[in-house]
């Protein structure tokens, strides 16, 4: 009992780091299923895509001798935001050539468009690094002011990279809710979630919100891919497949569409993460390990689609007709 008391307030920290995580790559699926109401699984890969270009920014400046004279503050804002400049770009590409002609159909029909593309990115970046450095397993490059560890006394302690995944996704979030509900842009992006046809007779160009979505859905990915490569340091291709996969069942947990109940499934899905793994063997003698703690998170998005298929928080954009 005691190895497990003391043991809480670091894993309550670490489920938090990767609560936070999830948080970030669940934003991107929530606004885009907020106005098309179609479920992105291109959005793992375009999550990976920000990742790669966070560890090509930083090989560049390593290769050229400058990554210990950028101050540490601005490398980060730098490689947030070329993250969030490709992946936003990325993704307004893939909504142009792969939902939009199919705008109208089915909704099995850009669902299976989706995972079409998910697995054409994967290969793609595979294929790209293979040419460029015949490698795609590539990692992230130390920079020693990121890996600053502060301490707490002995109860817990934390690097200065997880510090600034939290703040990251506080302050995405912060930005996002504010840009939603705040700003001219934001209401028109919440009349197409509400409805395409009155929003266009009202003046609204929908086109062109749509592909503004997109834009800052694949943006909070990018950005999420950044600061996970900051935070685990290896990345492949296929490295948004598990993330990506948790943060969908973060948003369905919080309620798809809501912005803050992406956020809210997020940490709740990294604490139960994180809280399996360093207690089941403790609570079962051994039986059980850190290895089940996938099959309690997707346990948990079953139940959660059985008993309440709107998840803790509820949907927030109408249903279309």
């Amino acid at each position: 009992m005691e190895v497990a008391i003391g043991m809480f307030p670091q894993v309550l920290v670490d489920g938090l780091i990767l609560g936070f995580m999830y948080a970030l790559i669940a934003l991107g699926y929530t606004m885009v299923y907020g106005v098309l109401q179609l479920i992105n699984f291109a959005h793992s890969e375009i999550f990976v895509v920000g990742a790669f270009i966070g560890v090509e920014i930083l090989l560049g400046l390593k290769a050229a001798g400058w990554l210990g004279s950028v101050p540490p503050l601005l490398l980060i804002l730098l490689l947030v935001a070329a993250g969030m400049a490709a992946s936003g770009l990325l993704a307004v590409g893939v909504e142009r050539v792969a939902y939009r002609p199919l705008r109208g159909a089915p909704r099995l029909v850009p669902l299976i468009s989706a995972i079409g593309v998910s697995f054409f990115l994967q290969d793609a970046v595979r294929l790209l690094e293979s040419l460029w450095r015949n490698a795609f397993y590539l990692v992230y490059p130390p920079v020693d002011f990121f890996d600053i560890r502060i301490h707490f006394g002995e109860i817990f302690d934390i690097s200065l990279k997880s510090i600034i995944v939290i703040v990251a996704a506080i302050g995405m979030l912060i930005c996002l809710t504010l840009i939603v509900n705040r700003t001219k842009m934001g209401k028109a992006i919440r009349a197409v979630a509400e409805d395409q046809a009155t929003a266009s007779l009202m003046g609204i160009n929908v086109n062109r919100i749509i592909s503004l979505t997109f834009f800052i859905g694949g943006a909070m990915g990018g950005a999420a891919g950044v600061l996970f490569g900051v935070q685990y340091s290896l990345i492949n291709p296929y490295t948004g497949f598990i993330p990506g996969i948790k943060a969908f069942t973060a948003a369905v947990l919080g309620g798809i569409g809501n912005i803050p109940g992406a956020m809210a499934g997020g940490l709740v899905l990294g604490l139960l993460e994180a809280f399996s793994a360093s207690y089941l063997s403790l609570l079962t003698g051994g039986a059980f390990g850190a290895e089940y703690k996938d099959i309690l998170a997707f346990s948990l998005l079953i139940v959660i689609l059985i008993f309440r298929p709107r998840g803790l928080l509820g949907e927030v954009v109408a249903e279309k007709a």
